[in-house]
């Protein structure tokens, strides 16, 4: 951009720099003047020195100049002011790319693009202010907001009134629009989807311009077998249906989904794994439901309280920060009042919400403002009539698509779904996860953050700070007004919370000063973890086996169930007195007031009863051995070297055995898919029989019907597989430089995936300049000031960038394309030997079970690979002990090849550079 024009440029925009942050140098361009390349160390003086530049994440700018924040006008906030609840990927490529300007390739041309990015948004808010935007940033301005006046000044208001006090901008509960209460909906009906029928539907989605892929039909065709009529209380049909990558499974199973829940009247729930998942799967019912109206009356995203916007915390955070914001206070409060004007369905975790609006701002003001702490009062709300929350259970009632994750799915049916009845039909998509998912949802973790937080729900905020963390008492009380024995086990209950640990609880572990039973086990449960490792110095979690236990331990825990066993009957009292007046007034109650009892009642079971029975069954067998069904260890928790939590946890040794009790056998039908569902050892019968097991069909009264429909890509000519020969798997120059070399010859697009965060770190330092010099940008999880769905989208989207991982990448990613064209494992991904793996490996089949193990997850990366007909790829495994055996996990038809690490490169080079098939 010349001089003049970039003059012309600002006339609504600070005079400041723009600053665009490599890994070994910056680019700083001047408010007049040509660019210049520093050192990063002369880009954080001058940063330090008081000036304040144009940045693209200002948390990532600050990490690369080693310092701890950064004063800037950051082009991420201008977006998410300017475009609420809007996407776009957060890098300056990302922006450009949104706003239909040129794409930088260079730091320089990154600087020069930070300032057109922000003319180009002040100029769309001239354009198209929405109403609440001038008192949005007349509220954001008190708190010295840095794009304040800018904003004002492209929206034409007067700034000699910035100063104003006045928050009346920030209290968006007020232009909300209330909810419509709908009835329950009656029973579904039983009508079938019969083959013909999906086939037809599924025709009908894809559109008259779609490529015939028979396999699709009939894979549409074998689902839709999981939508006939049952016939027995506990034979649900059961569709076990593998599809490898390419077949689309999606659209396959929406087909007979959409047409059963429209003709019986009732909902299908689609599960899926992560949230990015879950965003696909949403996109892809836009061709069920092209209008939006309709979209927005039949489907609904489906997520725990957790996740989900709260405006009472919300009103709570404006009204304590009101008169005193400060600049990230003013700025968090905004953005979010911004947001949830624009919000579809209020969902801030893997929602509409920016997850790098949280990564800026902190989670206080941010994704905190969550219904994290348990404490909604319901109809007593102010805003009760507004929520976001009780607005999806709602719709989730009179949807026909709910779409919602393995977990949420697993505890809705297993607590009975007092909040809208359970589901009779289920689609789980990415289905190889839901041991993983069974395993968490089933466990019982007796730790200080869970027992903390129990104390904290039941007695409110202790000590000092600012909150409107109020106890049980003080929230439920009113229920209760008339019923002095209710009022007394509120008093008691509160006392009893006494034995949880308090605030300060970790500090008082390591300093030997604990107070009460809880924290006299734990600091036992600690010293015994710290005892019995060789590496009790380490920076990463540790665990330990349970028995034998330290001198005390066992004493410790008879003590905390004697004094869990005191919340037992107040506990009881409340759950009697409510369930006796929802009985008593069933005539006279109105609808909130029977809702908020309800909800009362339902919080009570869920976040005291439910846990306490859990850690009293625990305590209650330290001295005995487990239950032949469990495993239980001790564990404290690290996050580089810092202890976050320290605890005793008992699983599930088949956690799949709950998984058909409380989902599969109570339902109607079930299509359980995935393209890695079968072990993949080549014995039909032993490969299926790892799909049953690994997903709970085996704990049924009734056989599945089995589907394996295989991917249509060539992959003999579109893959390679490379297994390198001469790299020392435990010499990292060796690994970083082998990474280095692959992710050149592949001009990026190369997807690290490591088996340690230590190993991850160590490959990234070594790599990132010399990747950064050829052009290519090098993101990794753990290592930038982003949050993994958001490295994900930049990976996406730049085509010659490289991420590095670990198996919460390879879970989630889904890169179409040539931005995914290279994967290298740094070692053979063994599972971890946890004392939980070594358990189930004993129980499971030793060995065999692990290798079924690494060929799932071999098999799985392998399947992120090629996305489409026009693909081409490469899995390089930098561990020559990679045994033979293992190598069924992939297509049979994929040549293999064991070779050094030049050839390698050669190969990578060569096979990236063809022409696809």
């Amino acid at each position: 951009m010349t001089s003049p024009a970039r003059a012309a440029a600002r006339t609504r925009l600070p005079a400041a720099p723009a600053l665009a942050a490599g890994v070994r140098e910056a680019a700083w361009l001047p408010a007049e003047g040509a660019a210049e390349h520093l050192s990063l160390a002369e880009a954080a003086r001058r940063v330090a020195a008081g000036s304040a530049p144009f940045v693209c994440h200002a948390g990532a700018v600050a990490r690369r100049l080693k310092l701890s924040r950064v004063r800037a006008f950051d082009v991420l906030e201008l977006f998410a002011f300017v475009r609420p609840a809007r996407f776009c990927v957060p890098s300056p490529r990302g922006l450009a790319a949104a706003l239909l300007l040129p794409e930088p390739t260079t730091l320089a041309e990154e600087a020069s693009a930070l300032i057109a990015i922000a003319q180009a948004l002040l100029a769309e808010l001239t354009a198209s202010p929405r109403p609440d935007a001038e008192a949005v940033a007349r509220a954001m301005v008190q708190g010295g907001w840095a794009w304040a006046e800018a904003v004002l000044t492209a929206l034409g208001a007067e700034t000699a009134f910035a100063g104003s006090r006045s928050v009346e901008g920030l209290r968006v509960w007020r232009r909300l629009a209330d909810f419509e209460e709908v009835p329950s909906p009656p029973p579904a009906d039983s009508w079938p989807v019969e083959p013909v029928e999906a086939r037809a539907r599924l025709v009908q989605l894809l559109g008259a311009k779609a490529e015939p892929r028979p396999q699709q039909m009939q894979y549409a065709s074998g689902v839709a077998g999981a939508f006939s009529p049952r016939e027995r209380v506990g034979e649900p049909h059961v569709v076990l249906a593998e599809a490898g990558t390419g077949i689309g499974k999606t659209l396959g199973y929406i087909a007979p989904a959409t047409l059963w829940a429209r003709k019986n009247r009732a909902s299908v729930w689609i599960s899926t794994f992560t949230r990015n998942l879950q965003r696909q799967l949403d996109r892809e019912l836009d061709r069920a439901y092209p209008r939006r109206a309709d979209k927005a009356a039949n489907v609904v995203v489906r997520k725990g309280r957790e996740n989900l916007f709260c405006l009472l915390n919300y009103e709570e955070a404006v009204n304590t920060l009101a008169g005193r914001l400060e600049a990230t206070d003013a700025t968090a409060l905004g953005l979010v009042a911004r947001w949830a004007l624009a919000t579809r369905d209020g969902d801030m975790i893997g929602g509409d919400f920016p997850a790098w609006l949280a990564d800026l701002l902190g989670p206080r003001l941010t994704i905190n403002l969550t219904d994290t702490r348990g404490e909604c009062i319901y109809s007593a709300c102010p805003h009760y009539r507004r929520c976001f929350i009780e607005r999806a259970i709602r719709r989730a009632r009179s949807a026909e698509i709910v779409v919602a994750n393995h977990a949420l799915v697993m505890v809705h049916a297993a607590r009975g779904a007092d909040d809208g009845g359970l589901p009779t039909r289920y689609v789980f998509d990415e289905a190889h996860h839901l041991f993983e998912a069974a395993d968490s949802a089933f466990s019982i973790a007796l730790s200080g953050l869970e027992t903390a937080e129990l104390r904290r729900w039941l007695r409110g905020a202790e000590g000092a700070g600012r909150s409107r963390r109020r106890g049980l008492q003080e929230r439920v009380e009113g229920l209760f007004f008339d019923i002095p024995a209710a009022l007394e086990a509120l008093r008691v209950l509160s006392q009893a919370a006494a034995a949880l640990p308090g605030p300060g609880w970790r500090q008082r572990l390591v300093a030997g000063n604990r107070i009460g039973p809880s924290e006299d086990l734990l600091a036992l449960v600690r010293t015994q973890v710290l005892a019995r490792n060789p590496d009790a110095e380490t920076a990463y979690s540790l665990e330990a086996a349970l028995r034998p236990p330290v001198a005390g331990l066992i004493e410790a825990g008879h003590a905390l169930d004697q004094a869990l066993m005191l919340f037992a009957a107040p506990l009881q009292v409340l759950v009697r007195a409510l369930s006796e007046r929802l009985d008593a007034e069933a005539a006279t109650l109105d609808g909130e007031t029977k809702r908020r009892i309800e909800g009362v009642r339902r919080s009570l079971l869920r976040r005291a009863c439910e846990p306490i029975a859990g850690w009293r069954s625990v305590l209650q067998t330290l001295g005995a051995e487990t239950p032949d069904d469990f495993v239980d260890w001790l564990q404290v928790e690290r996050i580089d070297g810092r202890e976050i939590d320290v605890g005793l946890y008992r699983h599930w040794l088949d956690p799949t055995r709950p998984l058909a009790a409380a989902v599969l056998a109570p339902s109607h039908g079930a299509v359980i898919t995935s393209a890695t569902l079968r072990d993949g050892t080549g014995d039909e019968e032993g490969d299926w029989a790892w799909a049953q097991a690994r997903t709970g069909v085996g704990h049924i009264a009734v056989s599945p019907v089995l589907s394996a429909l295989a991917s249509p890509f060539d992959y003999g000519q579109q893959a390679r597989i490379l297994i390198v020969t001469d790299v020392s798997r435990d010499e990292m120059r060796q690994v970083a430089a082998a990474y280095r070399e692959l992710f050149l010859a592949a001009g990026g697009g190369g997807l690290g995936l490591f088996t340690a965060i230590s190993r991850l770190r160590t490959v990234y330092d070594g790599i990132a300049g010399a990747l950064e010099d050829a052009g290519i940008r090098l993101l990794a999880q753990h290592v930038d000031a982003l949050d993994l769905g958001s490295l994900v989208d930049i990976f996406r989207a730049e085509e010659t960038s490289c991420l590095l991982g670990t198996d919460a990448v390879r879970d989630g990613i889904d890169v179409p394309g040539r931005a995914l064209r290279l994967i290298v494992f740094d070692r053979v991904p063994w599972p971890r030997p946890t004392v939980l793996h070594r358990a189930r490996r004993q129980a499971f089949g030793g060995r065999s079970y692990d290798e079924a193990l690494v060929r799932a997850r071999l098999k799985q990366a392998f399947g992120r690979l090629i996305r489409g007909a026009d693909d081409r790829g490469v899995f390089v495994m930098l561990d020559r002990g990679l045994p033979s055996r293992l190598l069924t996990a992939f297509p049979p038809e994929v040549p293999i090849q064991r070779l050094g690490l030049k050839e390698a490169i050669a190969e990578t080079r060569a096979t990236l550079a063809s022409p696809a098939p």
